[in-house]
This record gives C-alpha cells, sequence and structure tokens, in this order.
C-alpha cells in the first residue's frame, strides 16, 4: 500500500475506516473503537487469506472519525450501502424478499406484492419466503377486508367506465373505482387489514364471529353464511401465519449455519406471538469473521433502514452486544435487548430457525457446489487465453442494434466476478452518426463512456459517479472492425484497457493487433462466460430498440391525427401500450381514452 499513513497520523478513536484501490474505489469499510488499533493489525503478518487479498488489493486508507461507537455502526452501514464494496459481507439485496404492501399515500389505498426499494407513504408487511405466500394470504384476507388489488390504470380504466371488474362481483373488492364504497368504510377495511398483517388477529376474528352471530339471531341468514365465510378465509388465513408463542410480544430471531466460504441466514419476525415475515437466503462471507461478528454485520444490515422489535433473539451474543443494543435502542426510539434464548418455546423457535438455516445452506450447495469454483475458473482462463496482465474481475460489453439503418442504439453491460451487475447497465442512443454504421456507432458508445470516466476521475474521491472506476476488459461484440473503433475511441482519449471482440459466426476471439482470432475451444468455461454477456448486451439493446421503435411508430401515428396533443397522446400510450394494442381496440374503447370525434379520427387513421 503506497499510501498508508504513520500510526501517529490515525486517531486513536471510535470511527470508519475506508480501504482503495488505485483508481479510488472503495474495497472495504470497517468501524472500530480504535481506527488506530483496527488498522495496525492488518499490517501485521498471518492475515488471514481473505484479508490479505482485500489488503493486497488497495493502495490507500482513509477514515472518518465517530462521536461514539453507535454512529460508527450506522456511518459504517450507509457507506457499505452507497458503495457496495467487494470485501464487505451484505444481505441479499432487498429487491430479493416479496413484501406485501399497502399503498397508504393513495386515495384508494391498494394491497400489493412488492419488491425494491421501499417508497415512502408505503406500509411493509413481511418479508415473505416466497411470493405465492403472500398472495394466497391476500386471496383469503380481501373476502374480509375487501381493499383493491388492481393496478392504478385498471383503477383509472373501469372509473371512466362507470363499471366494475370482475373483483366486485365475486365479493373480492368493494368497488372504491365506481364509488360502492364510502371513504370512511374503506379506511375501516384498509385498517383492519393491516392489524391482522401485524398479527393482531384475535379482536378482528372475534368481532367478525359475534356479528355472525347476530345476523343469525335476527333470522338474517345469507349475511350471516357471508360472516362465516369471512370467518373461514381468516382463520385458514391466520392458519398462514404460524403462532410460535402464548404471549402477544413482538420479537426476531436470527439464525445462522456457515462454513469458511458462505453463510445461510434465516430470519424469523414475530408480532403478537405469530411469525409474519421470513428471509431464508445465502450470504458469501468475503470477510473473515466469527459467527458472533457475522451475526453483527447481519444486524447493521437488518436494521440499518427498519427499526427493530423490543428484543432480538441470537444463536450466539456478540462480545460487543451492549453497543448494539444502545444502537439498536437509538433506532427504535424505546429500549431493546439482545439475547440467546436459554430454554422454553423461544429456544425451540432457535433451534427450528437454526435447522431451517441448515437446510437452506445444504439446498444452496447442491445448486451451487461449482459456480463459485466454474467462475474462478472461467476468470483464469480468459486471462491466460486473451494474455491479460489480470483476472477480468469487471467486464463491460458493447452492442449495437440498428434494422435497416434507423433508431440506433448502444448498450452496456456488465459482469464483475462472473455475475451480472444489472444497476450497472447503461443504454446509449447514438447521436452522431447518421445512417448504418456500426463502427462508427460502436466509436461513439465507448467515447460516451469513457469520456465520463475521465471527467469523473478528476472528481474528489467522495463525489465520483459508478462509472469512474475502469473496466478490467472492454468486449465488443464483433470481429476486427468492432475492435478497431474500439481502439480508437479509447486511444483518442489517452485509456489503456485491454480490448476484444467475439465474433457470432465462429465464436472467435479478435483481438487488438493480431491478424488471426484467438480460438478458445468448444466447451471452456473462459467462452462460455464471453458468449453469455455478449449474448446479454445483444438482448439489452434489442430490448431497447423495440422500446424505441414502438414509441417512434405511435408518435409517428398519433402526430397525425387531429385533435391528439400532447397530453392525449400520454393518455393513449399509458392505456395501449402500442399501437398494435391500439388498432385491436374497438372504437367504444378509444373512446373512454379521448373525445367521441376525436377516437373516430384515431380509429380511421389506425386502420
Amino acid at each position: 500500500m503506497d499510501d498508508w499513513p504513520s500510526p501517529s497520523e490515525i486517531p486513536d478513536l471510535a470511527g470508519v475506516y475506508v480501504f482503495r484501490d488505485r483508481h479510488g474505489a472503495v474495497m472495504y469499510v470497517g468501524k472500530a473503537k480504535s481506527v488506530r488499533k483496527r488498522l495496525s493489525s492488518y499490517f501485521r503478518t498471518g492475515l488471514a487469506p481473505r484479508t490479505r487479498a482485500m489488503v493486497e488489493a488497495s493502495e490507500s486508507v482513509d477514515w472518518i472519525v465517530a462521536s461514539s461507537e453507535e454512529e460508527a455502526i450506522m456511518l459504517e452501514y450507509n457507506l457499505i450501502q452507497k458503495e457496495q464494496p467487494r470485501f464487505n459481507i451484505r444481505l441479499k439485496d432487498d429487491k430479493s424478499f416479496p413484501y406485501l404492501a399497502l399503498t397508504r399515500s393513495e386515495e384508494w389505498p391498494r394491497a400489493v406484492v412488492m419488491r425494491g426499494k421501499k417508497r415512502k407513504g408505503t406500509q411493509y408487511f413481511g418479508p415473505y419466503a416466497r411470493a405465492y405466500a403472500i398472495r394466497q394470504t391476500l386471496d383469503l384476507l380481501v373476502r374480509t377486508f375487501p381493499v383493491r388489488t388492481c393496478s392504478n390504470a385498471k383503477f383509472r380504466r373501469h372509473e371512466q367506465a362507470g363499471r366494475p371488474c370482475l373483483l366486485f362481483h365475486i365479493e373480492r373488492c368493494s368497488g372504491p373505482c365506481v364509488g360502492e364504497v364510502t371513504p370512511e368504510a374503506y379506511a375501516t377495511y384498509v385498517d383492519g387489514l393491516a392489524e391482522f398483517l401485524q398479527g393482531d388477529q384475535s379482536d378482528v376474528i372475534e368481532e367478525l364471529r359475534e356479528s355472525m352471530e347476530e345476523a343469525a339471531d335476527d333470522l338474517l341468514y345469507e349475511q350471516a353464511a357471508r360472516f362465516r365465510d369471512q370467518l373461514t378465509a381468516l382463520e385458514r388465513a391466520s392458519g398462514v401465519q404460524e403462532m410460535v408463542s402464548n404471549q402477544r410480544e413482538d420479537f426476531d430471531l436470527i439464525a445462522l449455519h456457515d462454513d469458511d466460504l458462505e453463510a445461510a441466514l434465516a430470519v424469523m419476525h414475530v408480532r403478537n406471538g405469530r411469525v409474519v415475515g421470513r428471509i431464508a437466503t445465502i450470504i458469501d462471507k468475503v470477510e473473515d469473521v466469527t459467527t458472533p461478528e457475522l451475526i453483527t454485520r447481519m444486524i447493521a444490515q437488518l436494521y440499518g433502514s427498519d427499526p427493530p422489535p423490543p428484543v432480538v433473539l441470537v444463536q450466539e451474543l456478540p462480545p460487543d452486544a451492549r453497543v448494539w443494543e444502545r444502537w439498536l435502542t437509538g433506532r427504535r426510539s424505546s429500549n431493546v435487548t439482545i439475547r440467546v434464548p436459554a430454554r422454553g418455546a423461544k429456544a425451540r423457535l432457535m433451534e427450528t430457525a437454526q435447522a431451517n438455516a441448515r437446510e437452506e445452506f445444504a439446498r444452496h450447495r447442491l445448486r451451487r457446489q461449482s459456480d463459485h469454483n466454474a467462475r474462478a475458473r472461467a476468470l483464469r482462463s480468459l486471462q491466460e487465453h486473451l494474455d491479460l496482465p489480470e483476472a477480468p474481475l469487471r467486464i463491460e460489453c458493447y452492442d449495437i442494434s440498428t434494422v435497416q439503418g434507423t433508431s440506433t442504439v448502444g448498450s452496456m453491460v456488465v459482469l464483475e466476478d462472473g455475475l451480472p451487475r444489472t444497476s450497472d447497465y447503461r443504454h446509449f442512443r447514438i447521436k452522431t452518426v447518421e445512417g448504418q454504421d456500426d463502427f462508427a456507432s460502436m466509436e461513439e458508445v465507448l467515447h460516451r463512456r469513457f469520456s465520463r470516466y475521465l471527467e469523473e476521475l478528476n472528481l474528489p474521491i467522495e463525489e465520483r459517479g459508478r462509472f469512474a472506476y475502469p473496466p478490467s476488459l472492454v468486449l465488443v461484440d464483433g470481429g476486427q472492425g468492432q475492435v478497431s473503433s474500439a481502439v480508437k475511441a479509447l486511444g483518442s482519449l489517452g485509456i489503456d484497457i485491454p480490448i476484444a471482440g467475439l465474433a457470432k459466426r465462429m465464436e472467435e476471439v479478435y483481438l487488438p493487433g493480431r491478424a488471426e482470432p484467438v480460438r478458445i475451444p468448444r466447451g471452456e468455461d473462459a467462452l462460455y462466460l464471453l458468449q453469455r454477456i455478449r449474448d446479454e448486451a445483444h438482448r439489452f439493446a434489442i430490448t431497447y430498440h423495440r422500446k424505441i421503435r414502438g414509441k417512434s411508430m405511435v408518435d409517428s401515428i398519433l402526430d397525425e391525427v387531429p385533435g391528439v396533443g400532447p397530453s392525449r397522446k400520454q393518455a393513449l400510450v399509458r392505456r395501449f401500450k402500442s399501437v398494435k394494442k391500439m388498432r385491436e381496440a374497438p372504437l367504444e374503447e378509444l373512446a373512454e381514452v379521448v373525445p367521441q370525434n376525436v377516437a373516430i379520427n384515431l380509429y380511421a387513421a389506425l386502420h
């Protein structure tokens, strides 16, 4: 490490330290009670292999002093979420976990299965192990709490038509789109659904049972039968939410099963004595950590953005448990304890969670036994076949898509450590090339991408964006012509990065300055890796190209229709999505979006 400071320069205070590579990319973020003592431990002999690999890959280190260990925990969490360092253990992205959500911010909230980043104004329940488990639960619950589950587009469509959908007729929706329910009654359904999903079920079930009995006493047998069906549905849904405690208590339970390379995490979210959410996932142990240390990594990931329950149960108590309790207490704004269940129902539940973790680990091993080794073999093989200075840990692949010289687009897809990094994928609309010229288009795309790299390289490290760091290999879809365009683009910017081209016809690899292509034997992991990223770049480009062509066709037709301005065009595109669906729609359906006379003109233009 070139920029290693002397011990006297490093503060003997709590804080966060950041290792960076030669490009300034963050390789590892850690926290410490004493930054000086912790950093000193990285430069002694006998480091574990993964720690040594991290140190060798880094060329500088900096730090941020915190006022307390609890502040350092939050700072570490935020930096890991933002930078996603290669050598930090991270819980699988939230996009992987399905939740049942209530869109509270909408006029008529809807219940929907959601993944991805949590949105303001939306109430979440879960996560669930499987999306079908949510849909099964929701299908049972809307019989008692008939909130809408339709998309906003479908809601508006029926609102404009003045006709409810099938779900209203089969009593799975209260029909807010056609005014069949008052806002007050609808809010009661939404609140009741939320209470039930939070585990507060006994009051709801008891109230429904009393309503059923009252209706029967008043000889309102049809109404009593509806209450009975709703009660049956709720009891079945209640069975889906497993009862694990006789007391109405809230706690989370965290269990792990691991080896030197990976760990299986099992989490149970218990509210009011019922399991209302589960996580079962695999974590790469890119750090050398003990089980208690791994538990603290998971606590930070689980509760960095969501408040914790009053009790967190773990299989082993971390050595700095009191620090973590203070941090969790700050996150919740009330007291939180971390403890190991010793006996009784919670101890048995911990055994169940650990068994779940072991089973998840065994299933993962059967599925992925060779994946890590295969990726490593493929990268080493690629390095040897292409005579690269280092294994290509980041590969960027570029493709150009055009049809009859129109709407030319480029795509960039990324593999990191042999796996797709979809958040770094990018599209490019060709701006400077007239007609069909794949070589010039490739040159434009690469020039734009790496000009951005040079711009961000001059910014302070903390202000750099995602593309301030170069790939280990630039792969282009094509032969010698595309490779020459890539060489020209990078050469004009003074950038020296290995370049290769993969031609489709013979699956030959072209390299700059070589007359003959490299022929990687069929069946080699390296060839499979190149084919996979090349095909992904082609798919990504074609998808974007179709989207642009579709929009262009819609624009060209709608621009010629009298009475269709920007707002009506937007409404038509939002409703029908494509010219094909617009053409298939009857005149009456077009008239639901635009006035009758405009719909007649549009129908004539489409046909």
